[in-house]
Order: structure tokens, then C-alpha cells, then sequence
């Protein structure tokens, strides 16, 4: 045992390199510019436990399927996120789009979660436009994460 804590320990020279490291704070996965781009015209109306309704509104008119793919992602977990445990990861996700979005609409999004076995959950996701109510696409969503230690 003495052999193994003797190589895996730090030599006093390798100490103080490792000291002098600069470790920059962790950003979480929503924190890069894809994702403030997309939720930046995002208003969350509506928070229940497994329900989440936001409103967005596309200036541009130009809801690329990248644009929903990301939206499903990030609505889609605040649907199940659970604040004393870290973000789910995506396991799967499926969308189908059935219309467009003109420039200027109003979108109503809905998350509601469907179940939740262990660490897994599963989504859907429903873009509409909001004046209208034509369904404009629809996604699935499965996660897995941390289930709570009932320790």
C-alpha cells in the first residue's frame, strides 16, 4: 500500500507547479453564446413541478430546426429539473415540424413531463403559435441524472 500512496503522490516540485494553476470557474452548459442567442427573446410565463409555459417571439422569422432542437433541449429539462441536483444530460431527442414561424409571431411553448423511472425522464414539447394555435412542432425529450442518495 505504501508503494502505491508513494507513486500517486505529488513530488514537492509538482506540488507547488500545481499550485500556481489558474482554474477558471465552471460555466454551466447554458452559459455559451448558442444558448443566449436562442433564449434571448424566451419569457417563462408559466413554472409548475413537471409543466413549463414561455412565450417567444422570432424576430427574424427564421426558427431554424437548430433553433427548436435547442429550445426542446433547454425547456424540456426545466420541465423535470430538480434544484438539488445537477442538470439532466439529453439522451434522445425527436422532433417533428409541422409548420413555420413567420417573422414577429408569438410562440406559446409548453414542456410537460410525461414520467420519471430512476434517473430517467421523458418530455414533450409543444411549440404553438400563439394567436392562431396551429402546432408548429412538437418534440420528445428523454434525460437521465443523479436520482437522490435515500441515504
Amino acid at each position: 500500500m505504501e508503494k502505491a500512496r508513494e507513486y500517486l503522490g505529488l513530488m514537492t516540485k509538482e506540488s507547488e507547479t500545481a499550485s500556481r494553476l489558474a482554474v477558471r470557474p465552471h460555466h454551466s452548459a447554458g452559459d455559451g453564446p448558442y444558448e443566449n442567442f436562442i433564449l434571448r427573446g424566451i419569457r417563462v410565463d408559466r413554472v409548475e413541478p413537471g409543466f413549463v409555459s414561455c412565450t417567444f417571439k422570432d424576430a427574424s422569422g427564421n426558427l431554424s430546426a437548430g433553433a427548436i432542437a435547442s429550445l426542446v433541449d433547454d425547456v424540456g429539462e426545466a420541465s423535470v429539473h430538480d434544484e438539488d441536483l445537477p442538470l439532466k444530460v439529453s439522451v434522445d431527442m425527436s422532433i417533428s415540424i409541422l409548420s413555420t414561424a413567420k417573422a414577429n409571431d408569438e410562440l406559446e411553448i409548453t414542456s410537460r413531463a410525461l414520467g420519471q423511472k430512476g434517473g430517467y425522464s421523458g418530455t414533450v414539447i409543444l411549440f404553438k403559435n400563439k394567436v392562431t394555435g396551429e402546432l408548429i412542432a412538437e418534440g420528445r425529450h428523454s434525460l437521465y441524472g443523479k436520482i437522490p442518495s435515500k441515504i
